[in-house]
């Protein structure tokens, strides 16, 4: 999935801290925790309260934002399906430096395509890449509307709205799925916390 890059006359450098020090010394294990959904399903909210927990127990983390990102990084990407890949493919890339350093990394974008989530679980390095899928209906979302974006795209005046004139592939094999539609957002946190427990991305050192 991953292309060479155009330019021929680089060398990659590696540091002289390498990624296992950094885990040593954080305390737990690093890893990329991409949620994926429809607008309105929680993405963001339930990455918030997920980092806010991982804070509390002195976890390194960060969130990379769908809209904060488009602020910045990918100001110059709209809404294309070609801009969509570009716009996964670069917090892909992204993701998985924070993750080197030691970080748990928390994305929340729409991410509708699969080639595109899975061109990012290939970017990332040492099996820590975890889909968390924001399951929630379309018409809860609708209800929802935190943004207006549905109302505005059922006028018209957003074309390309995912789940309404766009499409969204669900994910197939995700390693967690939150049903937010049936689970508050304490309840679903602790779901994520949970996972990372089992996989032992906490553990380390006794957290």
């Amino acid at each position: 999935m991953a292309q060479d890059p155009k330019s021929k006359n680089i060398t990659w450098s590696d540091g002289d801290v390498n990624h296992a020090a950094r885990v040593q010394r954080n305390g737990h294990k690093a890893a990329i925790l991409w949620f994926t959904g429809l607008s309105g399903s929680g993405k963001s909210t339930l990455a918030m309260a997920v980092e806010k927990e991982l804070f509390l127990r002195r976890c390194h983390t960060y969130i990379l934002d769908g809209d904060n990102v488009r602020f910045g990084l990918n100001r110059d990407l709209g809404f294309s399906p070609e801009d969509r890949t570009e716009n996964i493919r670069r917090i892909g890339e992204v993701a998985n430096l924070m993750m080197d350093s030691g970080t748990i990394c928390l994305t929340a974008f729409i991410s509708p395509y699969r080639v595109d989530r899975q061109g990012s679980r290939e970017i990332a390095k040492n099996g820590s890449f975890i889909e968390v899928f924001t399951k929630c209906s379309l018409e809860e979302c609708e209800r929802r509307d935190p943004k207006g974006l549905y109302k505005k795209a059922r006028a018209g005046e957003i074309p390309q709205f995912t789940g309404i004139s766009a499409p969204y592939e669900e994910p197939e094999n995700a390693e967690i799925v939150v049903e937010t539609d049936k689970f508050n957002v304490e309840e679903c946190a602790q779901q994520v916390v949970d996972y990372l427990i089992e996989q032992k991305i906490l553990e380390v050192n006794g957290i």
